[in-house]
């Protein structure tokens, strides 16, 4: 009877192809010390036995951990993940990290860890000396957090820190926000709107400071002001119903919103309809992030698309070659696309009149 596949060690493919774990283990990490007849006597041996490698196979050579690590804000994640609500950052992370890893033989882990708690150092540090990772990717706001930033060159890891233009180390990478809020506002600027409210993300994601200012700079090209047309949320639901009241209260009252998060959006939505107005006839509304929901509201949003999975793809793909390239000097930008829908149409003339 042949052996069961998951039974199958790297010492069975040693035993079977006559060579050492360390000579399996050079073929395994496609070092380029092995000689190509070992190569094909060895990856024989492992064809025949259906061996899978293993991370503790690959990590033999001593040199590689064959690990990709993503920190994400726990407090942020969990509340999410308890809410239901539908946002799929980190499922769009786990689908462009996961599968561009797994292309190149690695495996990709996530950590939660809080920004801004004062144990951040001893948390990373507990979970740097557990996996020992050969990269790290940080999403907001840990990209921008010194402690963790610093840690992180202090050990010598390479990591990517997405939504961060600071200079320091690290491979900074943006997914193009001030682009993507220029996509939306030229879209309902060329819809005839001429007063477009915003609603930005906090202040302490850099993201949120980008976005307004792509709004803004949109209106400005065309002649139009954005003087008193923003208001902030945290890129929750609450927080953008509180803005968008503050926005239609407004005299007069801007014909177009655009929320910078998908949760914000369904809040405007909502406090249109308690208003009586229709979305998109007396108020057109653009959302950032694009996540399932959007297209199953009535109407179903007009929204950026985020590239989350493109991002984290590039930044496996930054940090596997950070081991023989030199990292970008410049932030590397991933730009979105406006996916539109029902909920933006032209502006009526007698809007906000």
């Amino acid at each position: 009877m042949g052996r069961r596949r998951q039974s199958v060690t790297i010492k069975h493919v040693a035993a079977d192809a006559g060579v050492s774990l360390q000579t399996v283990s050079r073929v395994i990490n496609n070092e380029p010390n092995v000689r190509p007849a070992m190569k094909e006597r060895v990856q024989a041996s492992i064809d025949k036995l259906g061996y899978v490698p293993s991370i503790a196979a690959q990590r033999m050579s001593g040199s590689r951990s064959y690990l990709i690590l993503a920190i994400n804000d726990r407090d942020l994640t969990i509340a999410d993940w308890k809410a239901r609500e539908g946002r799929d950052w980190v499922d769009q992370m786990l689908l462009g990290g996961m599968l561009t890893c797994a292309e190149h033989g690695y495996r990709m882990l996530i950590e939660l860890v809080d920004t801004h708690s004062d144990h951040v150092e001893r948390e990373l540090s507990a979970a740097i000396a557990a996996l020992q990772p050969d990269g790290v990717i940080l999403t907001p706001p840990h990209s921008e957090n010194a402690l963790i930033t610093g840690l992180l060159a202090e050990k010598g890891i390479p990591f990517a820190r997405i939504g961060s233009k600071q200079e320091g180390p690290g491979i900074a990478m943006t997914m193009g926000d001030s682009h993507n809020a220029r996509l939306a506002t030229d879209h309902l600027i060329e819809l005839g709107h001429e007063r477009i409210g915003f609603i930005a993300g906090p202040e302490d994601f850099s993201l949120s400071g980008w976005r307004m200012e792509g709004w803004a700079s949109a209106l400005d090209d065309a002649g139009f002001s954005s003087e008193g047309l923003c208001e902030r949320g945290d890129f929750g639901f609450e927080s953008g119903a509180k803005a968008a009241e503050r926005l239609l209260d407004r005299d007069p009252a801007p014909t177009a919103i655009i929320a910078s998060s998908d949760q914000m959006a369904l809040a405007v939505l909502e406090v249109a309809r308690r208003r009586g107005l229709n979305v998109p006839k007396d108020l057109s509304l653009v959302s950032f992030d694009n996540s399932p929901i959007v297209r199953f509201t009535q109407p179903p949003l007009t929204a950026i698309d985020q590239p989350i999975a493109a991002t984290a793809a590039r930044a496996v793909e930054l940090l596997i070659d950070a081991r023989k390239k030199p990292a970008p000097i410049k932030p590397v930008q991933i730009q979105g696309e406006l996916v539109v829908r029902g909920s933006t149409a032209s502006a009526r003339v007698d809007a906000g009149n």
